[in-house]
């Protein structure tokens, strides 16, 4: 038997960042995997960012982990969604390199003192009466940890399914894990059972380009990570088609033979990534639906069709396909499919991603029942960080929903649970502009300093941000006479000051920006973009922005109302059986968790609140 300090079973995107944070915090760490060729593999749309997503890269960025290093290393085109909308929604989104990106982050790992990648099936896992843990593989190798994180992502049990077809698969083709559930339910665990699919992808080269709308990536833009000192460069560009009443026409006449629609998939699917035949018959008065063909690598031809996720027969996806302006002569490479898989009830976990009823249990990713690599890199960066505070027994780290899109991500997961795969988005925070994509460092690097994760290197960037804020926050105070913005106002439509205007008070008009006053006057030449649009962003919303932080004080009180861990609910009157049977099962740390537990009402937690107060 070989000892390890943790052990991470799973090689995904949730796997790679807790192996690395392990390593990187000094624990000896073994990295599980059922393939060395599934690392950080792209096994849908080979993207990273997005809606919402893009601030969770930044995040994990900011604490330290590796997602957003290798995205900025690896992309072919980046965009920031929503440009033309506020800050608070604004989100980077990077075409990657699917093989560059397997290959610079399996490189990484392969590099990383502490961290041993390993091909092998983990089949079992079994906890030992001192509290540590074996981990057994499909070869009969047994390895012994103190902690031990699961990032299994779509393995368990999974199948494959197309049309009628149905096979025993990983995505891509890659085995799947067909005895770990097992091992899981005998520790008390309840299992769910999911669902997603990706798109096919087809041959560049019979693509006709040429009746497509080009989308361009963007150049002057930030990067995902603080420690990307170059300006990001568009390789690749991508294109714009849509669906049509003939597609439509195609899906409705076979819907009976679509495994959504026969019985054959049984599975729950994502509601926010829908798949096309779904789209057709809940969104029936839509003409028309967005298909982007993306670029998986430069390495390939394939091509991949976003919007575009089935799991018809080959034949009606094949005439699908056809029916789409310029993709008449397609050839398709790999066909689209379903997959189902085995997940875990997040509810059982705590905050800290730890199992509530096993100690040193950690999950991360697609098996807590989330979606998309983001939601999963994230989860496996917290679930590395607490594994590591948990083996040296220090107190573990819990993000609120104040701190960052991860806080809200997980408090959502373990406190509410999930009946489908959960999706970040933009609307599910609700101080989503204090939590930008643009000051994710300064939200919680000083958080990944402090648990150690956090290098000097990263550090020394950190600092000198901070005070490149100090010293552009200071010009603001410039004054201008009448005469010398009159003409900059007019340029702009604005009306003509009377007296005197520092740079700030300009900032405050509607039509004038930092950077138009930059070109104009030269007053920020020395700063970087994203030193100009952090100071700009915040000066603008400046008065939305305190009253945002007003209403995180008020929060933060029930957060820090915490909950005994052996209150007993049952013991006083006052509480509705609803809510006392929610409060057993979910155990919340705090107040402010209990007040978000479905079942439980405000009554309740002023009820709550009294109780924990006398009661301590």
């Amino acid at each position: 038997m070989k000892n390890y300090d943790a052990i991470v079973i799973g090689a995904g995107h949730a796997g790679c960042e807790a192996g690395l944070a392990l390593a990187r915090l000094g624990h000896n760490t073994l990295l599980l995997t059922i393939s060395l060729d599934a690392v950080a593999f792209l096994a849908c749309n080979p993207s990273i960012g997005g809606t919402a997503k893009g601030q969770l890269v930044s995040e994990i960025d900011a604490l330290g982990g590796e997602m957003g290093v290798n995205a900025d290393k690896t992309l072919l085109q980046i965009r920031m969604l929503n440009g033309g909308k506020g800050p608070a929604v604004q989100s980077l989104r990077a075409q990657t390199d699917k093989v560059e990106y397997h290959n610079e982050m399996k490189k990484t790992i392969e590099s990383t003192p502490n961290l041993q990648l390993r091909q092998g099936e983990a089949v079992a896992v079994e906890v030992c009466e001192n509290g540590e843990h074996i981990v057994t593989t499909a070869l009969g190798e047994q390895y012994h940890a103190k902690a031990v994180v699961f990032a299994t992502g779509v393995y368990l049990k999974s199948q494959i399914i197309i049309g009628d077809y149905v096979k025993d698969s990983g995505p891509n083709g890659f085995s799947n894990a067909q005895k770990l559930s097992d091992s899981l339910k005998k520790l008390g665990i309840k299992l769910l059972r999911f669902k997603t699919g990706t798109p096919a992808r087809v041959n560049g080269r019979s693509i006709d380009y040429s009746q497509l709308e080009v989308q361009k990536g963007e150049e002057n833009i930030q990067n995902f990570s603080y420690m990307t000192s170059r300006k990001p460069k568009n390789r690749a560009v991508c294109y714009l088609t849509y669906t049509n009443e003939k597609t439509h026409q195609i899906i409705r006449d076979n819907l009976q033979r679509a495994p959504m629609y026969s019985g054959l998939i049984k599975g729950v699917g994502p509601r926010y990534c829908p798949s096309i035949e779904t789209k057709i018959v809940r969104f029936a008065d839509k003409d028309r639906h967005q298909l982007f063909l993306e670029p998986e690598a430069l390495s390939t031809q394939e091509v991949y069709i976003q919007g575009f996720s089935t799991s018809m027969p080959v034949d009606v996806q094949e005439a699908m396909i056809h029916s789409v302006k310029g993709l008449e002569n397609a050839e398709i490479m790999r066909d689209s499919y379903a997959i189902e898989y085995d997940c875990i009830e997040p509810t059982q976990l705590l905050p800290t991603l730890e199992l509530k009823t096993i100690k040193g249990l950690f999950f991360a990713g697609q098996i807590n029942g989330t979606s998309g690599y983001e939601e999963a890199g994230a989860q496996g960066l917290i679930a590395g960080i607490n594994a590591s505070q948990y083996i040296k027994g220090e107190k573990q780290i819990v993000l609120s929903r104040s701190d960052g899109y991860i806080g809200v991500l997980i408090d959502d997961i373990v406190t509410k649970g999930t009946n489908e795969p959960y999706r970040m988005m933009t609307s599910r925070a609700e101080y989503r502009l204090f939590l930008r994509q643009d000051n994710a460092d300064l939200r919680l690097t000083e958080i990944g300093r402090k648990v150690g994760l956090v290098s000097d290197k990263r550090w020394k960037i950190f600092t000198r941000k901070k005070k490149k804020l100090e010293e552009i926050f200071a010009l603001l105070s410039t004054k201008y006479r009448a005469e010398e913005v009159a003409d900059f106002y007019a340029q702009n439509g604005e009306s003509l000051p009377k007296e005197s205007v520092t740079a700030r008070d300009m900032l405050k008009r509607s039509n004038i920006d930092a950077f138009k006053l930059n070109e104009y006057f030269g007053l920020f030449k020395n700063f970087t973009y994203e030193i100009i649009n952090e100071m700009n962003i915040m000066v603008k919303y400046e008065g939305y922005l305190k009253q945002q932080k007003e209403e995180i004080e008020k929060f933060k009180k029930n957060e820090t109302t915490l909950i005994p861990a052996d209150f007993d609910y049952r013991k006083y009157h006052g509480l509705r059986l609803e809510a006392v049977e929610k409060l057993e099962e979910i155990r919340p740390l705090s107040l402010g968790q209990a007040s978000r537990i479905s079942g439980v009402s405000p009554a309740d937690i002023a009820v709550l609140g009294v109780l924990i107060r006398k009661d301590t």
